[in-house]
């Protein structure tokens, strides 16, 4: 993981909500092309090509501070690749970073009997701050699969935790691990994100198979084996079109 701090006047506009899945969409604009003032996305919509939009990636917060107006963001390295792992590793201190579109849907319900919190490592900032809010009488199963014992990350909680690492070079999955847990009494409520592919088999096996309420349950494909972001976002968006019945318009 390579970790992110931005500073700043604008840090303190994101206002905390209590969501331990809180995100922001990183602007990455495209070299070239002056944008209005503000990047405003309505004008970059109507005044500019399509091919000219600056492109965003959506981070989970690792830690607001809007006291100290500090966003922590903790990124994934997976190589030179990719959109963001150039960027990280051309920045400087002093440099900026556009950020737009805090948002969150995910916050752990003191209700339920207990948690069950499943990802891989782009899920990883979001469990870790899960397990930090947990009250100390909570208990909560964590799954995480990452490539090898280097890759995992100490994470604190005060709650009973029972930890479990799924290792990707040892032949781990965490669809497997899923199904193989055996499910404690009571309610659970699960957060389960990471590769599309994966959550789609979970969410089908924790609804039809364990009886999770679907309203004790998050999960969404955070990536897609395959695709890169846009084509991601555009399968998803496609996926949640309502589709006409016959006949109809």
């Amino acid at each position: 993981m390579t970790r992110l701090v931005a500073d700043g006047p604008g840090v303190r506009r994101f206002v905390p909500d209590g969501c331990t899945d809180a995100f922001v969409r990183v602007v990455f604009p495209r070299p070239g092309v002056r944008y209005p003032p503000g990047l405003d996305p309505r004008r970059i919509r109507a005044e500019l090509p399509r091919a000219d939009w600056p492109r965003t990636r959506t981070y989970t917060v690792r830690r607001l501070d809007p006291v100290a107006a500090e966003l922590t963001i903790d990124f994934v390295d997976h190589g030179p690749a990719g959109l963001a792992p150039p960027w990280l590793a051309a920045l400087r201190p002093g440099d900026p970073v556009l950020v737009q579109d805090a948002g969150g849907r995910y916050r752990p319900d003191p209700r339920a009997g207990w948690h069950l919190l499943a990802g891989d490592e782009t899920a990883l900032p979001a469990i870790a701050v899960t397990l930090a809010a947990l009250a100390p009488r909570a208990r909560a199963v964590a799954l995480v699969e990452v490539d090898t014992a280097a890759d995992e990350l100490p994470l604190c909680s005060a709650a009973d935790v029972d930890l479990r690492w799924v290792h990707r070079c040892r032949g781990g999955d965490l669809v497997e691990a899923v199904r193989d847990l055996r499910f404690a009494p009571g309610a659970v409520q699960a957060f389960v994100h990471g590769e599309g592919g994966a959550v789609q088999h979970l969410r089908r096996h924790l609804l039809r198979d364990r009886a999770v309420a679907p309203r004790l349950l998050s999960a969404s494909g955070y990536w897609r084996r395959g695709l890169d972001d846009e084509q991601w976002r555009a399968r998803k968006a496609a996926m949640a079109s309502p589709v006409p019945a016959a006949g109809g318009r």
